[in-house]
């Protein structure tokens, strides 16, 4: 079987760890509710899928988060909050970053809002190496729909094997393994990496 021509990464839990009770505790000071009822709003739905697929803007998912937990500071402050919740799964971008040295293009894939991205893009440099992006926001569609990897194979201009896909989530994994991609399920970065070098990029790839 001929070498993957891309990997393809999900951000949260595989590049970056999160935890919306982070944002939960730093804005309950202004809050009318406590954290538990801060944290079933940032986890219900449609609120957060609407954001998450961009058919809510940011001001009005602003706006709602105000009405249900009573939120009374600045938009920017709330803002700032929502996007720290994460902290960098460091051997995984070391990974990314292997590859990218060795040649091999890299995408990011992911469920994700624009206020977490901005806030990603800010806080860490290595976002900013990767060869393409398809966050959910952006294309009006969430993992596991399929509709939304094959925006993925029209940016990377690639299909079936050619694709390596690493996701956390069994039914993310599920979609892509029926079109044809090549996946790495992650449970630890110790797995994967052990995973992607048995894959043979960074074999075949690294330089002398």
């Amino acid at each position: 079987m001929s070498l993957p021509k891309a990997v393809v990464f999900d951000l949260g839990k595989v590049l970056l760890d999160f935890d919306y009770r982070i944002a939960a505790r730093a804005i309950e000071p202004l809050c009318k509710v406590k954290v538990d009822q801060i944290m079933r709003h940032f986890g219900s739905f449609p609120i957060l899928l609407r954001y998450e697929t961009g058919l809510m803007s940011t001001a009005e998912f602003y706006d709602e988060s105000c009405r249900i937990t009573g939120y009374s500071g600045k938009a920017e402050d709330f803002a700032a909050a929502f996007g720290n919740i994460f902290t960098p799964i460091e051997p995984m971008i070391g990974l990314q970053a292997q590859l990218r040295e060795a040649g091999c293009p890299t995408y990011i894939f992911s469920n994700t809002n624009e206020m977490a991205v901005a806030h990603i893009r800010k806080a860490y440099p290595f976002f900013g190496n990767f060869d393409g992006y398809v966050l959910s926001f952006e294309h009006g569609g969430l993992k596991p729909d399929p509709e939304v990897y094959e925006v993925v194979e029209r940016v990377t201009r690639l299909t079936d094997s050619s694709i390596l896909y690493i996701d956390d989530r069994p039914e993310n994994i599920q979609t892509a393994v029926g079109r044809g991609w090549r996946t790495i399920l992650q449970e630890t970065p110790e797995k994967t990496i052990t995973a992607v070098r048995q894959a043979g990029l960074l074999a075949a790839r690294t330089k002398p």
